[in-house]
């Protein structure tokens, strides 16, 4: 399973700069480079609150679910169901 983070498209939208984004919400642009980049093993929902704030939006119009492409095997990667 993957997350994909589509910060990018909604800073386009809003002609939004990293920096300005991340003065914003009120986190690093360290941070929102983390979650551009799909490196992010959790956001707080207070910092979604803040970015759907932010840009006027909806999570899912940030977040978007995408499902694996071997949905046959086990988070261990065996494939064998064993």
């Amino acid at each position: 399973m993957a997350i994909i983070v589509d910060l990018d498209v909604q800073l386009a939208r809003h002609n939004l700069s990293v920096g300005e984004f991340a003065a914003a919400v009120g986190i690093t642009p360290a941070n929102i480079a983390v979650l551009k980049n799909g490196r992010a093993k959790a956001v707080r929902f207070t910092t979604l609150d803040a970015i759907c704030r932010t840009l006027d939006c909806q999570p899912g119009d940030v977040l978007r679910w995408v499902p694996d492409d071997d949905t046959n095997s086990d988070e261990d990667g065996d494939t064998n169901g064993g």
